[in-house]
């Protein structure tokens, strides 16, 4: 049982938090009282729908049912109804959907404007961010009891990805009037709308409440497994030890053929990630169709958003692909038994994050310049001008060790900063920086004339991987 103390600190730290984001929140609910405008309602749409995609398939990997590793080792084999087993778990997810609803409701108005009726559509939104919450981690909860439920669940996160794309494509082109007849909807229809969202989340709801009881205990396990996997990392403060754990959790199990490669030599180094990225269709679908969010962002208005999609998105497309020098770098005694020189094999390594990343660049900024976010001038040529800072970038990331806890703590006058995890995030980030800062540059002042940008891009890219490959191996023997 809690104390009065346990209450009162809770009630104290809602009071205060609520005091805090008041002001902010009726500010921004106050700006909703608009007309939705043509030309960003597809895009802020498409966002949302991509946001809600991303929570389902978040919700999927995560299990969602997970416990504790002492309940999963006692409890959840115990006599135990499994309902109280699971009585925390419950809870959790119950707070995690409504909390993730209300931010999609609030994006939702946010896309659509209230033009009239303000309270009572924004109303609407957040019965329908919430139904969409629950509804979607009540379906998770019963496909990890069923795999009837979770094709169903994969296929509502497919329905969910093809619509971001027809938004996008609506608000776009010709058809951007769709989305403002949609955002000006009678209000009717929008509470029809809202109730049959409630009406399918609370029956989701009630099937999943009634299939806890049928859930597998080795489905929760394994999910619980990965759950404290994420957690230690957390705790530890080391992120790499999630990559690890997503390649255990990918190849365990798994029986592959065995048979010769068409390349041999340093070249069977890049056909390794080939061959990798190849063994995983939909993770690569995932990543190529990311190449449109910073064209979303820019049609949503979100133009600074959209360079940081630019730039992160660019380095993950590299860094996707450098699982091999990550095994390099864990045990090196493995990279000397390929009998290839250090050099070579550098560069080898450094050719797939270079090609990946390039396309993925390309392609995000022909959609930039597409939407009117860019000014005149080949703009895609950018990215194989940044293909070298990126592959070194890249490989700089895929060789940073385990995050250092014994460096000292910074004081601030706005909290301490532990130096470790900074430096452990910010490497390679910060070799991606200076190779491309000219194309940083360059969104930044939206030149006339595109040419010196690219020619100091070039430059600078050579000149960083370059200096990347002789730094790993010009002083080794």
């Amino acid at each position: 049982m809690k104390g009065w103390q346990e209450r009162y600190t809770a009630l104290f730290g809602a009071a205060m938090l609520i005091a805090i984001v008041s002001q902010p929140i009726a500010s921004a609910l106050g700006s909703l009282a608009r007309q939705a405008d043509p030309s960003r309602a597809g895009s802020g749409l498409a966002l949302v729908a991509v946001a809600y995609a991303a929570y389902l398939t978040l919700a999927r990997a995560a299990g969602p049912v997970v416990v504790s590793a002492a309940d999963a080792s006692w409890r959840l084999l115990s006599p135990l109804p499994r309902r109280t087993v699971l009585g925390r778990t419950t809870l959790a997810l119950l707070a995690i959907s409504v909390s993730s609803g209300l931010v999609l409701g609030v994006a939702l108005i946010s896309a659509l404007g209230a033009p009239d009726h303000t309270s009572l559509r924004l109303t609407v939104a957040l019965v329908l961010g919430v139904g969409a919450g629950l509804g979607g981690m009540a379906l998770t909860v019963l496909g990890q009891a069923s795999p009837a439920w979770d094709e169903w669940a994969q296929a509502l996160i497919a329905f969910t990805v093809m619509a971001a794309v027809l938004l996008a494509v609506l608000g776009a082109g010709p058809g951007r009037h769709l989305t403002t007849v949609l955002a000006g909807a009678p209000v009717g229809l929008a509470v029809a709308a809202a109730g049959c969202a409630a009406a399918v989340a609370t029956f989701l709801v009630r099937q999943a409440w009634t299939a806890l009881d049928r859930l597998p205990a080795r489905a929760i396990i394994a999910a619980s497994a990965r759950s404290g996997q994420v957690a230690q990392a957390t705790v530890m403060v080391d992120p790499g030890a999630l990559t690890w754990a997503a390649e255990d959790n990918h190849w365990r199990a798994r029986t592959l053929r065995s048979r010769p490669w068409p390349v041999r030599g340093a070249w069977a180094l890049a056909w390794q990630e080939v061959r990798r990225t190849a063994r995983r269709p939909v993770r690569f679908a995932v990543l190529v169709s990311s190449c449109a969010l910073p064209a979303l962002a820019v049609a949503a208005g979100l133009t600074g958003v959209a360079t940081v999609l630019v730039v992160a998105g660019a380095l993950g497309a590299a860094a996707s692909v450098t699982a091999g020098a990550r095994r390099d770098s864990d045990n090196p005694a493995l990279s000397r038994l390929l009998a290839v020189g250090r050099r070579a094999a550098t560069s080898a390594r450094a050719l797939p994050p270079a090609l990946l990343g390039a396309a993925w660049l390309s392609a995000a900024l022909a959609g930039m310049s597409a939407a009117g976010a860019l000014s005149a001038g080949p703009w895609w040529l950018l990215g194989p001008a940044c293909a070298p800072a990126l592959a070194a970038a890249a490989l700089r990331m895929a060789g940073r060790r385990p995050v250092d806890h014994s460096l000292p703590i910074i004081d601030t006058p706005g909290g301490a900063i532990p130096t470790g995890p900074l430096l452990w995030a910010m490497t390679g980030v910060d070799l991606a920086l200076v190779g491309c800062a000219p194309t940083l540059v360059a969104l930044a002042v939206q030149p006339a004339d595109l040419i010196p940008y690219l020619m100091a891009q070039a430059l600078t890219g050579l000149g960083v991987i370059g200096g990347y490959t002789f730094a790993a191996t010009g002083h080794k023997r």
